[in-house]
């Protein structure tokens, strides 16, 4: 659909056209201090700090192609190792899926204990 009256003005310049000044004074821009960046962050109702949140009830989520890089495992290999099928694991990390609160509970465990959980799933001499 084409509009009758264009949104923006063309403004063609030639290389020998000298720019307007400009209005603003740049040595009256400084950066903020510390503290008053603090303040702000704490002040932004529609971005609360995390600790704030957590402290609220929040729970980090385990990241789960990051916890299969942190051991050096392929998806095959992490797969086999907690007993996750690779098409569920692939799913996650691709976050075609979300887990549910089991799934999201046994990657806290494993985020925790790898070993302990891998030394599980080994079969019994």
């Amino acid at each position: 659909m084409l509009m009758s009256t264009p949104a923006t003005t063309p403004t063609v310049r030639e290389p020998s056209d000298v720019f307007p000044e400009d209005e603003l004074d740049w040595a009256e821009l400084k950066p903020s201090p510390a503290e008053e960046l603090a303040a702000a962050e704490l002040a932004d109702p529609d971005a609360p700090p995390l600790e704030l949140l957590i402290a609220r009830g929040w729970r980090r989520l385990v990241n789960p192609r990051r916890l299969r890089e942190q051991l050096g495992l392929t998806q095959e290999e992490f797969g086999e190792m907690y007993g996750i099928p690779v098409g569920t694991l692939r799913d996650w990390e691709q976050r075609r899926k979300m887990p549910d609160a089991t799934a999201r509970a046994y990657r806290m465990v494993i985020e925790r204990d790898p070993k302990a959980v891998a030394a599980l799933f080994k079969p019994a001499a």
